[in-house]
This record gives structure tokens, C-alpha cells and sequence, in this order.
């Protein structure tokens, strides 16, 4: 083979090797990004939310919205959300969580909001976020445990990071 044609021959497989790596970076999955939701309830009030669904170690789906009221420095609250008809939440419960040698009782104030209280399904339970968020200084996956409902339900370090950026 002629030094011309081997030439060629490294021109194209450096192209075919740019070309794969090119694909290889466009198909791979973005990371997860923080998806906060601004609105105002309807009393005009803006409330600042993260929603996300998420499956215990049973494969129970629940979802977690982690919430801000008001302005910053308002009232952060978790609120645990099952499939009505599939779960009934007892109150006043405990959310105990867990990171690894830390832990947490957040204090189950389901009753303090009107509507969860007066909801008949009662397949939703809300907690005080703050005391959590203040100790937090690192998105660390957690495993929440809610007494006679579900042992594990994982909550990863994205959904930690949304939660830790709801205060400010």
C-alpha cells in the first residue's frame, strides 16, 4: 500500500472515529436538572414546587411534592402523596429519614391544612420540610420511612438538590 493511500486510509478512520464519538456524546442522557414550578394558589399567594414520583422498595409508587408558600423564607413543607383507594395515612405519623449515619422525625402537620384534613380518601400526608433542609449541606440521597405505610422509599440527589434550592 502506497504512503498516499494509507494517508487516506487514517484520514477516514479519524473521521469515522470523530463520527462515533459525536453520537456517543449526543444519545447519552442529560443529567438531571432541578424542574421547580412557579405558580400562585387561588388565593394569589406564589408557591414554588418540586413534584416528583417515586417508587418504595415494594415498587409503590407515591408522590413527593416539596413545597414553599410566600415569599423566600416562607413555610417548606413535604407533602406524601399514595394512590387513593390503594392507601389510607393514619395521623399524626412521623416521616422518619435517613442519610446515611444522620436521621430525621419531621412532624406530620397533615391536619394544619384544611384540605388534606377534610379529604375523605386521606391518601395524603404533609410534613414540616424546614428542620431537614436547615441540617442539609450536601445533596446526599435520602431513604425515607413512613410507619406502617412503606420501610424504604429512595429519594435521589437531584430531587434532594430541588428541595435544598426551594428556601432561597
Amino acid at each position: 500500500m502506497s504512503t498516499a493511500t494509507r494517508g487516506i486510509s487514517n484520514v477516514w478512520a479519524l473521521l469515522l472515529a470523530l463520527a462515533a464519538a459525536v453520537v456517543v456524546t449526543l444519545i447519552q442522557p442529560a443529567p438531571a436538572q432541578a424542574l421547580l414550578h412557579n405558580h400562585h394558589d387561588e388565593n394569589g399567594t406564589p408557591v414554588l414546587r418540586s413534584l416528583e414520583s417515586l417508587r418504595d422498595l415494594d415498587y409503590q409508587s407515591w408522590q413527593l411534592v416539596a413545597y414553599r408558600e410566600g415569599p423566600p423564607g416562607g413555610p417548606l413543607r413535604l407533602r406524601v402523596v399514595g394512590f387513593p383507594g390503594k392507601v389510607r395515612l393514619d395521623h399524626p405519623t412521623a416521616l422518619l429519614v435517613r442519610s446515611g449515619r444522620n436521621s430525621w422525625q419531621l412532624e406530620d402537620i397533615t391536619l394544619a391544612n384544611p384540605k388534606l384534613a377534610a379529604d375523605g380518601r386521606a391518601a395524603a400526608a404533609e410534613f414540616n420540610l424546614a428542620p431537614l433542609l436547615a441540617d442539609l449541606d450536601r445533596n446526599r440521597p435520602l431513604r425515607l420511612q413512613l410507619p406502617g405505610v412503606f420501610v424504604e422509599l429512595p429519594v435521589p440527589p437531584y430531587v434532594v438538590a430541588e428541595w435544598r434550592s426551594l428556601p432561597g
